[in-house]
């Protein structure tokens, strides 16, 4: 587990409105091909947004600290997860580019969080407050139809992971991992998907093990 440190600390390197061009135009692109805002009510996006740099192994959100943004994901992968009595960490899910990420819980609640997020490598984030993410969407009818969109593909994918944490083998549930995120075999530790799935990485090791017997050519 990486060393604690303020939730205050954590973002004061978040930038003033001259951020990169580049992450701007990748979040422009995303929301262009997701909605059909017009160019007037993406400058007004643009103008709430703020741009958050992190390191590899540096949080975006510590547990006991209450999260207060919407935020998405230009470049990069993080993880959100918790930590048990014991030391063991527990991961929830992972976000890569063009996701978004966050405990909704905690925003909504105004309660300290229950988890911790991280980047496993470095990450280029665009951050929106909570109050700045509801006016947008109050004022921007094809930003809020996004929105509802995303939150129901969330809730979607909530009730897949419960099935298949509680409901599939060992087996598989990695297959079931290899076929909807294969971007992230290479991009996250065996570890960490180990923790993903609720198995231990001898575990792990023993299924990709006999997965890559079953994919050899006779």
């Amino acid at each position: 587990m990486y060393k604690a440190g303020l939730f205050s600390l954590i973002l004061h390197a978040i930038a003033s409105p001259s951020k990169s061009n580049n992450v701007f135009e990748a979040f422009r692109k995303y929301i262009r091909e997701k909605s059909n805002v017009t160019e007037e009510d993406l400058v007004q996006i643009e103008a709430v947004c703020q741009y958050k740099k992190l390191r590899k192994r540096q949080y975006l959100l510590q547990e006991g600290d209450v999260w207060k943004y919407n935020a998405f994901i230009v470049k990069g992968c993080l993880r959100t997860y918790t930590v048990d009595d014991k030391g063991n960490e527990h991961i929830l899910n992972f976000a890569t580019e063009n996701w978004w990420t966050g405990d909704r819980e905690s925003l909504q609640t105004g309660n300290p969080s229950a988890y911790n997020i991280d980047a496993l490598e470095d990450a280029e984030i665009i951050l929106i407050t909570k109050t700045n993410f509801d006016q947008l969407c109050n004022d921007i009818p094809a930003f809020n139809d996004m929105v509802n969109a995303i939150l129901q593909r969330s809730f979607i994918a909530s009730q897949s992971r419960i099935h298949t944490f509680l409901s599939l083998s060992a087996e598989e549930k990695y297959q079931a991992f290899l076929q909807k995120y294969p971007q992230l075999v290479m991009r996250v530790p065996q570890g960490m998907i180990a923790s993903y799935l609720g198995v231990t990485p001898e575990t792990l090791s023993r299924v990709r093990k006999q997965s890559s017997k079953g994919h050899r050519p006779s």
